[in-house]
């Protein structure tokens, strides 16, 4: 059997379910390969989107989650379609809004150990058991990104929103910081300790941009599709 791991009566329990996961490993592909098969399928057709980053812990009763209703309300009436997490807070807003506006409104549900259940506001779901599966959807079919205060994940999703950009993988799109207050203390860590050590250029700085109100977002999107020609997004039609 060469180097291959031998099953004897000294092996140790985690020595066998270490191998167990070996063995499993290869048919993973399996599962990826229908996450991303019902992603592409689910989501191919559903015509110019934004997708709303934000915390799963904002509060149904702050500004943040009031705010992040009215911007997906507002980007709804104007024709886009709204995709979120999936989850509580933010999320949940994000769909609110869009529901309520009579729009689509799409959660991309996760499987955590703690069970994030989708919130009631979805029209289309789709889970996901991998986190980089579910952020193809989000970064696939999205014409903008609005990004709300948020913890780990919503600072996952916004630099690998940049990154790719930054590094031309998808073509330049508009991102949207929400909430001056809480996003102040980051751009500035960017511009004085990433620009100066020389790990960003100045016009990375340019990526995005930061605003204070759901009318500021959605100004912020028309007018980057009115000026950058270099864009390919669908013709929006707004909603009577």
């Amino acid at each position: 059997m060469g180097d291959k791991f031998r099953v004897t009566k000294d092996a140790t329990e985690e020595e066998l379910k270490m191998e167990d996961l070996k063995m499993e490993d290869p048919w993973r592909i399996f599962r990826i390969m229908a996450e991303f098969v019902d992603g592409f399928h689910e989501l191919s057709k559903i015509g110019p989107a934004v997708t709303i980053f934000g915390s799963a812990r904002t509060q149904r009763t702050h500004r943040w989650y009031k705010d992040c209703e009215e911007t997906a309300k507002l980007l709804s009436k104007q024709g886009y379609a709204i995709i979120t997490g999936g989850g509580p807070g933010a999320m949940e807003a994000g769909n609110k809004g869009a529901a309520q506006a009579g729009g689509l409104s799409i959660g991309l549900n996760i499987e955590l150990p703690f069970e994030q259940k989708p919130n009631p506001y979805i029209n289309k779901l789709v889970n996901f058991h991998y986190f980089f599966c579910r952020k193809v959807m989000f970064l696939k079919y999205a014409k903008a990104f609005v990004i709300f205060p948020g913890g780990y994940g919503t600072l996952d999703e916004l630099f690998e929103s940049m990154t790719l950009i930054q590094t031309r993988r998808i073509t330049k799109l508009p991102v949207v910081f929400y909430g001056s207050e809480f996003w102040t203390g980051l751009v500035s860590w960017l511009r004085d300790s990433m620009l100066k050590a020389g790990n960003i250029d100045v016009e990375d700085l340019d990526l995005f941009h930061i605003v204070d109100s759901p009318n500021d977002a959605l100004k912020f999107i028309n007018d980057f599709y009115k000026t950058d020609k270099t864009s390919k997004k669908k013709t929006v039609k707004k909603k009577k």
